[in-house]
């Protein structure tokens, strides 16, 4: 055996799957890219925010990030929170003192009563990328809308992959009239008409994050259980299972423990398209007026106002940008695990 072969051998598998990663460049790349924006997006209110991070004023410290103060604390003529956007407010901070401000001083749904250009007013010094309909910054929505957008897609991902990782699991070790009741029940559940059940539910109640999280839940795990109980099917009867049985394994024992790490591959290399897929979800059900409500960041409601101001260009061409790049970052960073977990490649 030669040196570089002994030397492979003694590695283990997770360590040459990641070694294949990183040698596809692309997805490399854009994972770190997506990281980045990601942990970024997590300190939102430290990059947007209409309060200022820091106040010294009269030789003491405020931090309005987490305690609100009344105007009268900075020189002011009223006792409600001090408007950290009102130009008087500020000249009596600087007065006796200084603020640091983020770099973006508007939070998502702050409205800029102060900016002269009517809305939607176009890119300028004051607003980098323009603002809305309602005088609201559009890079701080399309940075609290990201962040909303990826967590959203973690969620449903993650929920819809302990869903399907365990029907999948059960219909493949079990089989027989387990298996062909559960494929009975999967194409039942499956020709429901979701969008039809997503506008019911949205006239019923109160469209929220978490019931739009639990309707898309209720779908989302039907694909990957597919590709499980392919994988228990194929791994329920070689030597290895047959032996455990022989030895008395209980059978949750063997699928959890022995068949399990075995299905993941596929499950591992279809999640990052499982999360572009939820954050399409999210930005079109948002763009159809049916997800989360009207106030909250997001990018479907940026693509809508987009729809009804033609003129305000700045309005869909950044929220594009930014929806089409997160989704290509994720389409990448699925290739190179695909690559990555393919065993033909040295």
């Amino acid at each position: 055996m030669s040196e570089q072969a002994a030397q492979v051998s003694h590695q283990g598998p997770w360590r040459r799957v990641w070694q294949r990663f990183v040698r596809h460049r692309r997805g490399y790349l854009s994972l770190w890219l997506f990281s980045i924006l990601f942990v970024l997006s997590l300190g939102a209110e430290l990059l947007a925010n209409n309060r200022p991070l820091l106040v010294y004023y009269q030789h003491q410290l405020y931090l309005p990030l987490i305690h609100n103060y009344p105007e009268t604390t900075f020189g002011g003529d009223f006792a409600t929170n001090a408007d950290y956007t009102d130009p008087y407010v500020i000249g009596k901070i600087r007065e006796h003192g200084w603020l640091l401000r983020a770099p973006i001083p508007f939070s998502y749904d702050t409205i800029d009563y102060y900016n002269p250009a009517p809305n939607p007013a176009p890119p300028n010094a004051r607003h980098w990328l323009g603002t809305d309909d309602r005088g609201r910054d559009v890079a701080a929505r399309l940075i609290y809308g990201f962040r909303l957008s990826v967590l959203f897609g973690f969620a449903l991902t993650a929920i819809g992959m302990v869903i399907g990782m365990l029907a999948g699991a059960v219909q493949g070790y079990l089989g027989g009239k387990v298996d062909l009741f559960f494929q009975r029940f999967i194409e039942v559940w499956g020709s429901l008409p979701e969008l039809y059940l997503l506008i019911i539910f949205a006239s019923i109640f109160q469209p929220s994050i978490g019931l739009l999280l639990i309707l898309l839940s209720l779908f989302g795990w039907i694909g990957l259980s597919d590709y499980v109980r392919a994988e228990f099917l194929k791994g329920r009867n070689l030597e290895y299972v047959r032996a455990a049985r022989a030895l008395g394994v209980s059978g949750p024992r063997i699928m959890f423990r022995h068949l399990l790490p075995n299905a993941l591959t596929p499950v591992i290399t279809f999640l990052p398209f499982r999360v572009s897929g939820a954050i399409l979800a999210l930005t079109s059900l948002d763009f159809l007026g049916l997800g989360v409500p009207p106030s909250t960041p997001s990018l479907g409601e940026l693509l809508a106002q987009g729809k009804n101001n033609i003129d305000a260009w700045w309005l869909s061409l950044t929220t594009f940008g930014v929806l089409v790049g997160t989704l290509l970052l994720l389409i990448f960073i699925g290739e190179a695990l695909r690559a990555a977990f393919d065993t033909r490649q040295k």
